[in-house]
């Protein structure tokens, strides 16, 4: 998600001892190559990927695409926020709106907060301290002609993976309990609206904690149903050091599996007339192509693209029934099985037939499937 210092989408123990603790090399450890006749990964026409897959029981590289090639970190700059923040503070300790902000950052992707932590923090000196603490090899600060827009902090999959073993391995067991808390609560909903619930945590079951990251997309339907907006992007070239601050950027990091056993960093940029939605299923479509992601556990169901825009998820199977989530336009989504309710018609077609979707909890309308029939085929009755 880009953002300036007031605007954008992109979307602890004391002082002393952490001090102490935090002071030195990052000891991360070696982390052996990639595995031999791992499968390519599986990327969209016309998407650019940089992907690292760490499993942390082995040190090794699982799947790897472009690992060094640096993005726009977009939100996932917001885990080097928080680490800056914390370096020499006992989370215990943090006032409640302190508290409340980090959390609101971390777990709901909140601009506001991440600006007034790079404010707080020195803007493009925070990245320059990360960097030099976790011995950061592709990771830089915003181009000096967009000093205050966070999101455009050059990263790579590859330091995204340093940055996870730093905060796992390495980080005092406060700081490591706090962020990862957040991240493991990650809400569907970012504070901007747009849903954040691709990549990792439509690809893998639970447990997973994720930061993601987008930027470029201007306006979306809110995900809980609710029209919004977001501050537009400029209209940027490719940046110093060969960094592409235009085309729009979707990413995926975080952890899978119990223990946090791999680490899972997914950079995307799509191509420029590319929606929301259909960025959204090109990312989903790249992370379920990953055949070696030790401790993972895929969603059971069959997937079908969809239709339509402000599309509601419904408590049960009808038009009446609570919407706990709306679908971006045009997403492939996940079904688990159907059943007939309440007769739903759009133009001149009529369907009584309604998908369950595990991934947002509810029914949504056989119509809004592009599938031919008011069934959908090999799926099965709910």
């Amino acid at each position: 998600m880009y953002a300036s210092v007031r605007h954008g989408f992109v979307h602890v123990l004391g002082r002393a001892v952490v001090g102490a603790v935090l002071l030195g090399v990052v000891a991360v450890g070696p982390a052996r190559a990639a595995a031999p006749g791992a499968r390519a990964v599986d990327v969209p026409a016309g998407v650019t990927a940089g992907v690292a897959v760490f499993d942390r029981q082995t040190a090794t590289f699982t799947e790897q695409l472009n690992p060094h090639m640096q993005f726009r970190s977009a939100s996932v700059v917001k885990i080097l926020l928080a680490l800056d923040h914390l370096w020499d503070r006992d989370p215990g300790s943090l006032p409640a709106a302190d508290r409340d902000r980090l959390a609101s950052m971390l777990r709901s992707s909140d601009d506001d907060a991440a600006s007034a932590y790079w404010t707080e923090g020195g803007g493009s000196t925070i990245v320059d301290r990360m960097v030099a603490r976790l011995h950061l090899t592709e990771t830089a600060g915003p181009p000096p002609d967009y000093p205050g827009f966070w999101g455009y902090t050059a990263l790579s999959a590859a330091d995204t993976v340093r940055i996870y073993r730093y905060l796992l391995d390495s980080a005092p067991a406060a700081v490591r309990d706090l962020v990862m808390g957040d991240l493991r609560a990650a809400t569907r909903c970012g504070a901007d609206g747009f849903d954040q619930r691709f990549g990792i945590p439509s690809s893998f079951e639970r447990p997973w904690a994720v930061k993601q990251g987008w930027s470029g997309f201007g306006s979306s339907d809110d995900c809980t149903g609710n029209a919004t907006a977001s501050s537009a992007a400029p209209v940027t070239p490719v940046g110093a050091g060969g960094v592409d601050l235009a085309r729009k950027a979707l990413h995926s990091t975080g952890t899978v599996g119990a223990g946090d056993r791999t680490i899972v960093a997914v950079f995307t940029l799509q191509p420029q007339d590319t929606g929301f939605g259909a960025a959204y299923t090109n990312l989903n479509r790249l992370v379920r192509s990953l055949q070696n992601v030790p401790g993972a556990r895929r969603p059971s169901g069959s997937w079908f693209d969809t239709w339509g825009s402000g599309v509601r998820v419904r408590a049960d199977a009808t038009t009446s029934s609570a919407a706990p989530a709306t679908l971006p336009a045009g997403v492939e989504a996940l079904v688990a099985c159907q059943k007939q309710g309440e007769s739903v018609t759009e133009g001149p077609y009529t369907n009584d037939w309604w998908a369950y979707l595990p991934l947002y909890g509810g029914y949504v309308s056989n119509i809004y499937m592009k599938s031919p029939g008011s069934k959908l085929p090999g799926v099965p009755g709910c």
